[in-house]
């Protein structure tokens, strides 16, 4: 699995450096979705595995060409509509849903380039879905993501098992969108059901209104209460002696005893939950911690002091951020929220860790 997530990443590099420059379809189909579906085991240069412009009969036409159709023993297992790499995918899903009613396929995938949705028949047998059950981005992608993705490479394809999990995690995508609209912006409903188990009194518009600005405070202090009490728990069962001993020995600034009138402060939940949000992108956000002691707020790779990833200054007066580059580079920030402009460095550092790992 690491290799094939080594292999996206190159792709996806790959494919950063040069969409600016990609305008036509074939130039897309060339350039990034032929590179992809091969980096997935495929022959692309094998017309009996990879058809180019492979013939559905919709109705009463005759010779509609899908772009292309994975085969597996002379049929059609995968149609795959390729546009251009400028265009958006949503006016064109309905060309897919009439080519997949008049072929054998199980699965059909739009793309760009950069956005691969994946469809098959949960809702009408043999009628196409009309929203996917899977989107992979080249360009933004995690760890779940490439897990579900590999499961249509040529070697480990099973139409049964990945017909079986489809539902599951076409719903599951759905109820976390849903989940991240409802913390963004709670709906009149969902504020009406929390009073509904804590207020008594009657739930006019006025009471609504008036709780609404609170229910968003009390989900945001209950994230961050989780997150932290979690992370402790994880701390507490995996910190040692050792560890402690390599603070001094590596760093030369951390006390032996790091909960010594130390009080992790909600800026600083704030400054850990945008950083693992960010690395989320090239590691399982498992692997991401933190450790507060009275100078800064650690953030590490594996629990590890010798991996920090960078320092947090959250002072009211000063904030920064430090990173564990090569000169140990310090900005300034005015505020937690400015940590997300230094993305880059932060996706830098990380993989400078997972390159001295992997050689």
């Amino acid at each position: 699995m690491s290799d094939f997530k080594g292999s996206l990443v190159s792709l996806s590099k790959r494919v950063e450096k040069m969409k600016d420059s990609i305008s036509t379809e074939e130039a897309t189909k060339t350039s990034i979705i032929m590179p992809f579906f091969q980096l997935l085991g495929y022959d692309v240069f094998n017309p009996e595995e990879f058809t180019p412009e492979y013939i559905t009969d919709v109705g009463i036409k005759k010779g509609e060409k899908v772009d292309y159709a994975i085969m597996d023993e002379g049929n059609p297992i995968i149609l795959i509509e390729a546009k251009a790499i400028t265009e958006k995918l949503n006016k064109h899903d309905s060309q897919l849903f009439r080519y997949f009613g008049t072929s054998s396929a199980k699965f059909s995938i739009l793309t760009n380039g950069i956005l691969y949705r994946f469809y098959t028949d949960l809702d009408e047998q043999n009628k196409m879905d009309t929203s996917p059950f899977f989107e992979f981005n080249i360009l933004d992608f995690k760890d779940g993501q490439v897990t579900e993705l590999a499961k249509f490479k040529k070697d480990s394809f099973d139409l049964e098992n990945i017909f079986s999990t489809a539902s599951d995690l076409k719903y599951t995508n759905k109820i976390k969108s849903f989940l991240y609209e409802i913390w963004e912006e709670p709906t009149e409903d969902f504020i009406t059901y929390i009073l509904n188990n804590v207020y008594d009194g009657r739930k006019t518009k006025n009471v609504i209104n008036q709780f609404t600005p609170v229910v968003k405070k009390s989900l945001k202090q209950f994230i961050n209460e989780l997150v932290n009490e979690k992370l402790n728990a994880a701390l507490d069962s995996t910190s040692n002696d050792q560890d402690k001993e390599n603070v001094i020995e590596e760093e030369g600034k951390e006390s032996e005893d790091e909960d010594d009138g130390i009080i992790t402060t909600e800026e600083e939940i704030q400054g850990y939950t945008i950083v693992q949000l960010i690395l989320s992108e090239l590691i399982d956000e498992e692997r991401i911690f933190y450790r507060d002691n009275k100078s800064y707020f650690n953030i590490l790779l594996d629990n590890n002091i010798r991996r920090w990833v960078c320092r947090l200054g959250l002072d009211q007066n000063k904030k920064y951020v430090q990173f564990n580059d090569k000169d140990r580079n310090t900005y300034n920030i005015d505020k937690v929220s400015d940590l997300t402009k230094y993305k880059d460095k932060f996706l830098e550092v990380v993989t400078s860790f997972e390159k001295i790992t992997t050689t």
